[in-house]
């Protein structure tokens, strides 16, 4: 792309940013990889054939070569500014085994044709820089830049660990050509393992962004930029819903925003965030229906002959199991980020109605207010947490079947005091269940989140963490991929 990376597309919406620290531990799960790619490797048949003095020309093949063992030392990662991710992988021992064929015609026109099982021990380190590049405004990994050191390749003969003469000429004939075969075949299949995993990195961040109809774009909005203490990668963050679509053109994004004090930052723009919660308007989504036991919670807050007399009023005697209380949003709510939390200021619909035996519903209380609460958020033991702080309401409708002239302002002021003490939460509250059960349907609780801080700040959203990450995620896709 030919956005300049040290200065962040004004569409930026969702940053990213991976600090060193997460790449260490990322750098653990790289045996994996490594180990995936030797074993999926396919090792074509190698052939050759030298012209021997007194022997005449001999010919060789080694067939059916596969790893049979491997292990790694040690491997370290550097994050380089000119774009590239450097992993250096040390004393890669392995094992491959097969079959070597063989023929010569001597002098004498004697012609002698051999086949013995053959393994080669070695040792190599490995030399990989992953470049991080776009691609149709996505993120790809590029892992051609890959070198292979040999430390040592000894070709031992149906399993005859002593030199001998025929040994040594098969060692010399063919372990220039096995090398070149061996660091063509991994690397080519690391390049392909890094490009999956790119993609699978990719396809869980689309899939944690979108639930049926609602879609986050989470293409590129800029080149991303690889410092010596962080990888960070610009999002559009635009907020998709059928014909409705966002557009941003003025990003409050700055890199001096983020640290690398912690493993894993994400910003978040007011923007996104603004429209995701019209998104989920428009699709329906911000309706709650209340009943039994939770109604009654509602209605019996406080245990006075005024609460009781109103209640009696409301519900005309009708039982809570027969009554169901429907709480909607009116309009798209306005949402604004602020640093004492995010503020949101929404025009909201409650109705209760009795339900009588064989009849049909009776509504016996409708209001329409203007209500604005302020919400601090947190995650912990896997759970998103919303506590409301300031809140304030403006009724704009107010009608009451038993008090139709509206003289009784007891229902009204009871109505008032039970919306800012316990409705309110009770609404949130609902709405932190099905965030939280819809972040575990996307896979979040199967990672191991360290102290997650969400920061606000007048305009945008910051998620900082620590994690640890889900080994069995990474086989999962090794082995249905290989």
């Amino acid at each position: 792309m030919a956005a300049d990376a040290r200065f962040p597309s004004r569409t930026t919406g969702i940053v990213c940013r991976m600090t060193k620290p997460a790449g260490l531990l990322l750098n653990q799960e790289t045996a994996q990889v490594i180990q995936a790619a030797f074993r999926n490797a396919k090792f074509p048949n190698i052939t050759g054939e030298r012209s021997v003095r007194l022997l005449g020309k001999v010919a060789y093949g080694l067939t059916n070569i596969q790893v049979n063992d491997l292990s790694i030392e040690k491997s370290d990662v550097e994050l380089k500014e000119e774009d590239a991710i450097n992993i250096a992988i040390k004393n890669v021992t392995a094992s491959f085994k097969g079959t070597l064929t063989y023929g010569y015609a001597g002098a004498w026109f004697l012609q002698l044709f051999h086949s013995v099982d053959f393994e080669i021990e070695s040792s190599i380190d490995l030399q990989l820089n992953i470049k991080l590049m776009c691609q149709e405004d996505q993120l790809a990994a590029d892992a051609s830049d890959c070198y292979l050191t040999f430390h040592k390749l000894t070709l031992h003969l149906q399993g005859d660990k002593e030199p001998g003469w025929l040994k040594q000429l098969f060692t010399d004939f063919i372990s220039f050509t096995l090398k070149l075969v061996l660091k063509r075949e991994v690397c080519k299949e690391i390049n392909s393992l890094a490009q999956m995993l790119a993609n699978f990195v990719l396809d869980l961040a689309v899939n944690f962004v979108q639930d049926k109809g609602i879609i986050v774009d989470l293409s590129l909005a800029s080149d991303s930029v690889i410092k010596t203490g962080y990888i960070e990668s610009h999002h559009k963050g635009l907020v998709l819903y059928k014909n409705y679509s966002s557009i941003l053109s003025d990003s409050a994004f700055s890199p001096s925003l983020l640290t690398e004090s912690r493993m894993l930052y994400f910003w978040l723009s007011e923007h996104t965030l603004s429209n995701l919660a019209s998104a989920a308007f428009l699709d329906g989504r911000l309706v709650l229906t209340i009943r039994g036991e939770k109604l009654q919670a509602l209605f019996e807050m406080e245990d006075t002959e005024a609460q009781q007399k109103v209640v009696q009023t409301i519900f005309q005697g009708t039982s809570y199991n027969d009554s169901v209380a429907k709480v909607w949003s009116l309009s798209q709510p306005q949402i604004t980020l602020q640093p004492e939390g995010t503020v949101v200021k929404s025009l909201v619909a409650v109705e209760v109605s009795i339900l009588p035996s064989e009849e049909e519903s009776l509504v016996v209380l409708y209001m329409e207010k203007e209500i604005t609460v302020t919400i601090q958020a947190a995650y912990a033991e896997k759970k998103l947490i919303l506590q409301p702080l300031n809140s304030s309401i403006e009724f704009k409708v107010f009608k009451c079947t038993t008090d139709p002239s509206g003289n009784d302002p007891s229902i009204q002021n009871f109505m008032q005091n039970m919306i800012s003490v316990v409705g309110i939460p009770e609404v949130i509250s609902s709405i932190e269940s099905a965030l939280t059960s819809l972040m575990s349907n996307k896979g979040l609780n199967l990672f191991d989140i360290i102290n997650p801080e969400i920061i606000t700040r007048k305009g945008y959203v910051i998620v900082q963490l620590d994690f640890n990450f889900p080994h069995h995620l990474l086989l999962d896709f090794l082995q249905k991929k290989l």
